[in-house]
């Protein structure tokens, strides 16, 4: 017979990656999720599990609370944060873009808009529209009744519906104008970037006061084509471009004499590209060497 230690240790192996890819959604790092991992596991080991029906929604409601503190922290850290603040990007296998679902909620454009949202609507979208948690499991997890939890579920879902992406895009089609942006780039076509380029195209850069890059948002798609060729134009080194899976979606790591040196994450909508997501803080960049599991 089984010891109900041996249970406990099983039940969180069994749902890690998907308390970790909740922690990631509310929090945009990596190592911020890892630590709420931490903290769920010390606290799980300390319950009569005896008592527990349900681990998975116990575990879930652990982490979540973890989670919203952790938020509160980052929120202070943020405000003196250098320049523009993008999550952590996270190296991830083709078969996520299979879950379309999945792959949109991660997706470095979703996690920019849940960023709007406060911590508790956060938590209530990200378990009820992603994980599909029940409103009396969610308000338990909060703190809050359930008419209460709908209320704020509806309003987080309004907020995110006016901000998610205007035109439906598969992966497929992303990868073939990733390609196509690619070229352009390596070959410093500026009127064949400038037909991938939606008019209202907004770029955004991360160096974290580490690394040169725009401190605050670029418009427009001339603006940014001209920034991108006179970026490129000016690297020293050798640069290349590869193509990866970042976040569920296809995305450019782009390196100098080997180095990593930016993530380049792109938008699209109606099949153009409406934002680009340059990640250069290396502090961000330390998880590109390995996959990063992630699940519903």
């Amino acid at each position: 017979m089984q010891e109900p230690a041996t249970d406990a240790t099983d039940s969180f192996v069994r749902h890690r990656k998907l308390l970790f890819t909740i922690a990631y959604e509310m929090l945009g790092s990596a190592g911020d999720a890892e630590d709420v991992l931490q903290e769920t596991w010390l606290r799980w080991i300390g319950v009569d599990h005896a008592t527990v029906r349900d681990h998975r929604a116990y575990l879930v409601r652990i982490a979540t609370r973890q989670t919203l503190t952790q938020l509160r922290r980052l929120g202070r850290r943020k405000e003196s944060y250098v320049g523009s603040w993008l999550p952590e990007p996270l190296l991830t296998s083709p078969d996520v873009a299979e879950d379309v679902e999945l792959a949109e909620s991660v997706s470095l454009a979703m996690l920019l808009v849940l960023e709007t949202l406060s911590p508790i609507e956060r938590a209530v979208f990200v378990l009820r529209e992603v994980f599909d948690v029940g409103y009396d499991e969610i308000a338990a997890t909060v703190d809050k009744s359930q008419d209460a939890v709908r209320q704020i579920a509806h309003r987080a879902r309004e907020h995110v519906r006016s901000r998610r992406p205007r035109g439906t895009v598969s992966s497929a089609e992303a990868d073939r104008a990733l390609q196509a942006f690619r070229q352009a780039v390596e070959t410093g076509r500026t009127d064949d970037l400038l037909q991938l380029i939606a008019p209202d195209v907004v770029m955004i850069g991360d160096g974290g006061g580490v690394r040169q890059a725009i401190l605050h948002p670029l418009r427009g798609a001339r603006r940014v084509t001209r920034l991108l060729t006179v970026g490129l134009a000016e690297t020293t080194g050798q640069l290349t471009a590869e193509s990866v899976w970042i976040n569920g979606w296809p995305a450019l790591i782009l390196r100098t004499d080997g180095r990593i040196d930016t993530v380049l994450a792109l938008r699209f909508d109606d099949g153009l590209i409406t934002g680009l997501y340059g990640i250069r803080n290396p502090d961000k960049l330390g998880r590109l060497d390995r996959e990063t599991a992630i699940s519903r």
